[in-house]
């Protein structure tokens, strides 16, 4: 018996579980989240919304606290200073009835350390990077970056002991020969320390250098490992050598990550104080912009004189050197962010 399809009436519903002609199929939604966005997901939306927006608020309130601290507490002494702040080179706070300090040398060998470490350890950084990212096997790259990372992980005052009973006995023929021979230059003449024992900013530099070279490392190769593949495929099927891969694509790329890396380690090299403040020594007269002046660092001058913070006007002239040194590191950070937070050049 043959079968024969049942045929249906026109406008006749269909049978078996069809579905009505111009009825569209339900769908299914989770339980309690409504498909049109309702009131369950909008209170979702605004308290995750909520927990965001306290979490990214709370570092801008932070800075914004400990500005105005700093602030209040540097103002009287700012008010009782017979000296100028910005252009005295003494830091005499002895005597709270005639307090007369200045911040002219503090500055100077803060910037000039940090400015001499980073113009060391910048090339050096940038040739690891590209060297783990494009020339050594995997089997040496990850054991070698593991050994760069860990450096960032020697305390302050290991690098301090090391410089100054180590690498300062090194560095001072190399010290004497550039004053000698370079010593027309304003950055290698006589400075107003000694160069016997090494407790000049040439070698606090140097040590510095070492302790940021594993910050600007680690930012520089993430930089250079982002590179696009097809850039570098394109270049080597140009022809390119492993060289020209690098500075032409790898290099441009990297940019802007190397200029936050940068900024980055220069912010940490001012804020540097235990190793600094073991190496350098003090100086009698007011520096001369030379790599062989002694001196304090904003960083070590207060933490040299931390045990006599007891009176309030003289804590406080530390404290204005405190403000100094914070806006500092807070505009280096901020430019560090805007170049990183930027688009790469390509």
């Amino acid at each position: 018996m043959d079968l024969q399809p049942e045929i249906q009436p026109p406008g006749a519903p269909h049978q078996a579980g069809g579905i009505l002609p111009g009825k569209a199929k339900p769908s299914r939604t989770a339980p309690g989240v409504k498909a049109t966005g309702g009131s369950t997901v909008q209170l979702g939306d605004r308290l995750f919304k909520a927990v965001a927006v306290a979490a990214g608020s709370t570092i801008v309130i932070a800075i914004a606290l400990i500005a105005i601290f700093l602030l209040i507490r540097a103002v009287p002494s700012l008010r009782a200073n017979h000296a100028n702040f910005f252009t005295e080179w003494q830091f005499d706070t002895n005597d709270a009835h005639d307090l007369r300090f200045g911040i002219r040398d503090l500055f100077t060998v803060t910037l000039l350390s940090s400015l001499f470490a980073l113009v060391l350890a910048v090339p050096v950084a940038v040739g690891i990077a590209v060297f783990l990212t494009h020339y050594a096997p995997a089997r040496l790259s990850r054991p070698f970056s593991v050994i760069v990372d860990l450096l960032a992980a020697v305390p302050s005052i290991i690098f301090g002991l090391w410089g100054i009973f180590v690498l300062a006995p090194k560095l001072e023929p190399v010290a004497t020969f550039l004053n000698r021979w370079l010593g027309w230059l304003f950055l290698f003449k006589k400075g107003n320390v000694s160069l016997a024992g090494g407790g000049t900013i040439f070698t606090a530099g140097i040590v510095l250098a070492v302790m940021i070279l594993p910050i600007i490392t680690s930012v520089s190769r993430e930089a250079f490992r982002q590179t696009p593949t097809a850039h570098t495929e394109a270049a080597q099927a140009l022809g390119a050598t492993k060289w020209e891969v690098v500075r032409t694509t790898v290099l441009p790329f990297g940019r802007s990550g190397v200029i936050a890396a940068s900024m980055l380690g220069l912010g940490r090299a001012l804020g540097e104080t235990v190793a600094v403040l073991i190496i350098l020594r003090s100086a009698a007269t007011p520096g001369h912009w030379s790599l062989f002046d002694g001196g304090y660092t904003f960083a070590s001058k207060i933490a040299s004189a931390a045990a006599e913070f007891s009176a309030p006007l003289p804590t406080g002239a530390y404290i204005a050197a405190g403000f100094v040194l914070f806006a500092l590191t807070f505009v280096v950070n901020a430019a560090a962010r805007a170049i990183a937070g930027g688009r790469v050049n390509t």
